[in-house]
């Protein structure tokens, strides 16, 4: 399990996976002639069919090939619209404190002005705020960018009211499609308000995530914005090459990886896609119930229960005890975890996003651990333990921890095997290291000067 809170990893089935390497898909040069890729316009024009269908919009265009670059397409896409219609003073963008940090980035990078909305005690979009916001700035409104579910990880029963007060001034509305797990089958972003998305299929839609890609971030566009989609001046298609021009160097972005994805969706089907949903929504409900008790929920819907993700709040167990969220993360690897998210959107506290792929009894492997590390917190808060000579400060404790002298306060059963003599422990390669440290002095691992001379 990688309980990563806000970038949803799920199961990448092998079925979906062996295709990107076969020599159809895997050994084809993304220019090559329209009527030689016959397949791969098939498999394309599926996909972005398929996706226009479940989220609601007009058109879909899977060049981006990322979530951020996503972004940025669907920010071209209402600026192009708005220059078209001769509002060129439209460049103020609405962007709530709780999104993610790529969207203030792809918002200047698309030539806009961001203004920050406030967010609500509950982690909601302020209206008050939002209202004064497009008031002050109805003339020169471009859009607002909002993640739905929120990056609180919570419905926010608002989101129709947020989209009518903006476009009510002129503004166009971007749903950030980075939650869309929690919604998939059940609600549709191009019929409750939204003109723009990014979809990343490198999360929902199955493509594994992580190290920096690839990814896949379509734009889905709904009615004016629909003419300003990504185009490129060599595109296969002759009909796709005018336009706002490329978001990525191929026409088709990561083509080469969208095997999975149109795999996934046609594997799962409507009936699949939607149960995939509730299943997510309801893990992360039973691991915030479970967790509850030692572990405060952070923000929760207006009825009692979070969406897809919770996120529990460390910041109390540290003022009271010592012991940091980075303990908390690190002692799960000697558990057999990786971290979730660690200190976002709120410093201090765990995201928590065990999606659809976790069967009940890893989960609960997963909470034993949270409530065993609660118990070792315990341990510290009773004086038993300080925080500094804990098997938290500690973590993650490698196989070297096994042999030679020990010196430390606690066992090194409890240390390298805090279940249990386990026999498929993962072992860390590396102990704990002083991040701080090691940022503020950079060590060359080049080779000296003197070994490139002639």
């Amino acid at each position: 399990m990688i309980p990563l809170g806000s970038c949803t990893m799920k199961l990448n089935a092998t079925t979906e996976m062996e295709p990107v390497s076969l020599p159809g898909f895997a050994d084809l040069h993304p220019f090559a002639p329209a009527e030689d890729a016959a397949g791969y316009r098939k498999l394309i024009d599926d996909l972005e069919g398929w996706l226009a269908e479940v989220t609601g919009y007009d058109r879909v265009s899977i060049q981006p090939n990322a979530g951020s670059q996503g972004e940025l397409a669907g920010l071209l896409a209402i600026r192009g619209f708005h220059l078209a219609n001769g509002d060129t003073e439209r460049t103020v963008c609405l962007i709530p404190s709780s999104a993610h940090g790529t969207n203030a980035a792809s918002a200047v990078m698309a030539g806009m002005k961001v203004v920050v909305v406030k967010a609500a005690d509950d982690g909601s979009v302020d209206l008050d705020d939002l209202q004064a916001a497009c008031e002050k700035h109805s003339d020169s409104l471009a859009a607002i960018m909002v993640t739905y579910p929120s990056t609180h990880g919570a419905y926010e029963d608002s989101i129709t009211e947020l989209c009518k007060i903006v476009h009510g001034h002129g503004g166009q509305v971007y749903v950030d499609g980075a939650n869309l797990n929690a919604l998939l089958g059940f609600a549709k972003p191009g019929e409750f308000g939204g003109d723009v998305s990014h979809l990343n299929l490198h999360k929902t839609f199955c493509i594994p995530h992580g190290g920096g890609g690839p990814g896949v971030g379509p734009v889905a566009v709904q009615g004016t914005p629909a003419p300003y989609l990504p185009s490129h001046p060599m595109h296969p298609e002759p009909e796709k090459r005018a336009g706002i021009g490329p978001i990525s160097a191929a026409p088709y972005g990561s083509a080469g990886i969208l095997p999975i994805s149109w795999a996934y969706i046609r594997l799962m089907g409507g009936p699949g896609l939607t149960r995939a949903t509730a299943v997510a929504v309801l893990s992360a409900n039973y691991v915030a119930l479970r967790l509850a008790d030692h572990f405060p929920v952070l923000y929760r819907g207006h009825g009692g229960p979070v969406a897809h993700e919770c996120i529990l709040d460390v910041r109390g167990l540290t003022k009271d005890s010592g012991v940091s969220v980075d303990d908390v993360a690190k002692r799960l690897v000697d558990y057999g975890f990786h971290a979730p998210t660690m200190s976002f959107p709120v410093a201090g506290t765990l995201m928590v996003e065990p999606t659809e792929s976790e069967d009940l009894g890893e989960i609960d492997r997963f909470c034993d651990a949270m409530i065993a590390i609660k118990g070792e917190i315990d341990r510290v808060q009773a004086g038993e333990w300080s925080p500094e000579n804990s098997p938290l400060r500690h973590a993650p404790h490698t196989a070297r921890a096994l042999v030679g002298e020990w010196d430390r306060v606690y066992s090194r059963e409890v240390g390298v095997f805090p279940t249990g003599i386990d026999p498929d422990k993962y072992w860390p390669p590396v102990a704990r290291i002083d991040r701080a440290y090691g940022d503020r002095n950079l060590v060359c691992a080049c080779p000296p000067p003197e070994a490139f001379a002639e």
